[in-house]
């Protein structure tokens, strides 16, 4: 009864470790840094996809986020969630369908002063069909696929 326990509880452990260890982070990240090293404040200001330089870098929200600019680094982080992407960068439309999906630079958009990035261009496309009610959607979802 012993051995059998022993065992039970050590495949309870294996499938727990599992699960935490298939987590994603919260923010979207390589080993380039946050949204692949771009800055997220470029989007805004430059209206394109700028790489960020290790330089001008910031640790927020457990990921390494680079800018091009000291002046957009210090914008960050005066408000880095005026500036971060919505669903910390993974896919708006993969976070309204209820998973987390990496996302590419090239498929930025900004709806109502928000950074939202899709998985790809056949991808966005979807998503500018229906930005409002996939938005909706995300909002409703990412409080648990952040999680996951």
């Amino acid at each position: 009864m012993k051995k059998q326990s022993a065992v039970s509880l050590l495949v309870l452990l294996i499938t727990v470790f599992s699960a935490v260890a298939q987590q994603q982070p919260e923010v979207y990240s390589t080993e380039a840094g946050a949204i692949q090293g771009y800055d997220p404040v470029a989007f805004f200001k430059e209206s394109k996809p700028v790489m960020g330089k290790k330089e001008f870098s910031w640790s927020w929200n457990n990921a390494d986020w680079h800018f091009s600019s000291q002046e957009n680094l210090n914008l960050f982080k005066a408000d880095p969630t005026a500036y971060a992407p919505q669903y910390g960068g993974y896919c708006a439309y993969g976070t309204a369908s209820g998973h987390k999906s990496p996302t590419q630079p090239e498929t930025w958009t900004v709806v109502n002063n928000k950074l939202y990035f899709n998985y790809n261009a056949d991808v966005q496309k979807l998503w500018n069909k229906n930005q409002k009610g996939l938005i909706e959607q995300a909002d409703k979802k990412w409080p648990t696929v952040k999680k996951e």
